[in-house]
């Protein structure tokens, strides 16, 4: 079983910036596609970025392009998200997510619990 702790989110005026990290455990992430989705109040959950297991190939969601940056490493079992030029519309809860298929389905087998951000204007 995998589990799967994101940390960093918190409260930031926009335009800052903040570093969301995940850890995993129970076993190696490095054949899966990670990803993060996030979730504001009253909407659906969305994607924002996900990384192939060798860190080669990136998607983001238009909304965050050129903002935010994913990235892995694979020794330490993390993946990590970038979000700099924050926007009050980036607020929501943003989770972790891994694809043991290691594609691009966003068709997530394991989850984390979510780590708050919340962007003021």
């Amino acid at each position: 079983q995998v589990q799967l702790v994101e940390s960093g989110g918190g409260l930031v005026q926009a335009g800052g910036s903040l570093r969301l990290s995940c850890e995993a455990s129970g076993r190696s992430l490095s054949s899966y596609t990670m990803g993060w989705l996030r979730q504001a109040p009253g909407k659906e959950r969305e994607f924002v970025a996900a990384i192939s297991w060798r860190g080669a190939r990136l998607y983001y969601a238009d909304s965050v392009k050129g903002r935010f940056t994913i990235s892995r490493d694979n020794f330490k079992n993390t993946v990590s998200l970038q979000m700099n030029s924050l926007k009050t519309a980036d607020t929501a809860v943003y989770y972790c997510a891994a694809d043991a298929t290691g594609g691009f389905s966003l068709d997530y087998d394991y989850w984390g619990q979510g780590t708050q951000v919340t962007v003021s204007s």
